[in-house]
């Protein structure tokens, strides 16, 4: 087995650990919303047009695409910055 070399690793910059996290917060909002809708319905909520349930029912379908998205962008940015590592520059 080979050991990892020190200074192998690429840095992961601050822009993202923020894109990542972003990420993975509107995915979660988004299944808390999903959710809430699924419990709302037997709960007793009729009227989906009123109060913050706008929202909760519009949230999921624009946010779970952009966190796709972000995510998509975290991944080219590494294969990038590993490239460029690879090369040597």
């Amino acid at each position: 087995m080979s050991t990892p070399t020190p200074g192998d690793d690429v840095a992961i910059s601050r822009v993202d650990r923020i894109l990542s996290f972003m990420s993975l917060g509107m995915i979660v909002v988004s299944v808390v919303c999903f959710f809430a809708i699924m419990i709302a319905r037997p709960a007793g909520v009729t009227d989906f047009t009123q109060g913050i349930w706008p929202l909760v029912t519009i949230l999921p379908l624009l946010a779970l695409p952009l966190a796709f998205l972000l995510i998509l962008v975290v991944l080219i940015r590494a294969f990038i910055r590993r490239g460029r590592a690879n090369r040597g520059g």
